[in-house]
């Protein structure tokens, strides 16, 4: 009952650390695309420097969950909590990376002013948040009607970056000395667009953990 007590723990420990690699990234796309709005340097910089939390809380778990299957040897559904905390962290890890990209956009943009204001971009971001946030909660409420969710905002936000680069493949045809900066806006669009991928790939978990199956839900 004691060694019982001691792996719910730990679980509890895993669940707790995703939760906030969850808050992480969230607030690091919201501060990338704000620092991009603004060209506030400053404030790229710190989203780059802080993703290094970000890495020890992913080591964090990959240590907890080792030691929980060499110590405990879980089976069945105890051994899916630990191999899905794994597979959320790193999508999240990836998440972070990719608002770290985005921060560096911004700090090859240093200097300039944008060549057209941003509507799309942070559109995408505000439902990719929303994605992040409930992803997460869908693995831990162990809602798989929320974690089918997934699929559709994935689906509205393939259609917002479609958009964004039809429109900013229209504006370097008619102004070619906005071709960097439009391709790397392009960029940040794709950034943006893989975060929500690595948000249903948490919806795919959280099914898997409660089914012991793994849908396809970026189809």
């Amino acid at each position: 009952m004691i060694q019982r007590r001691e792996f719910d723990r730990n679980l509890e420990e895993l669940r707790q650390l995703l939760g906030q690699m969850g808050k992480h990234v969230e607030h690091a796309l919201q501060e990338s695309i704000v620092a991009l709005q603004t060209f506030e340097s400053s404030k790229a910089k710190e989203v780059i420097e802080q993703d290094i939390k970000l890495n020890a809380m992913e080591e964090q778990i990959m240590e907890i969950g080792s030691r929980l299957i060499v110590t405990q040897q879980p089976v069945a559904k105890d051994l899916r909590r630990i191999i899905v905390a794994f597979k959320i962290s790193s999508d999240l890890e990836r998440m972070g990376d990719l608002a770290v990209d985005i921060a560096k956009v911004t700090l090859r943009l240093e200097g300039q002013t944008l060549i057209k204001p941003l509507i799309d971009i942070p559109r995408m971001v505000e439902l990719v948040i929303l994605m992040i946030s409930e992803s997460l909660q869908s693995y831990l409420d162990e809602n798989t009607d929320l974690a089918y969710k997934m699929a559709k905002d994935d689906d509205e936000v393939d259609h917002l970056y479609s958009q964004m680069i039809t429109e900013l493949y229209s504006f370097m045809i008619e102004n070619p000395s906005s071709l960097q900066q439009a391709m790397l806006l392009t960029l940040v669009g794709r950034y943006i667009e893989r975060i929500a991928d690595h948000a249903t790939n948490i919806g795919e978990s959280a099914v898997y953990l409660v089914t012991g199956h793994r849908p396809d839900l970026n189809q």
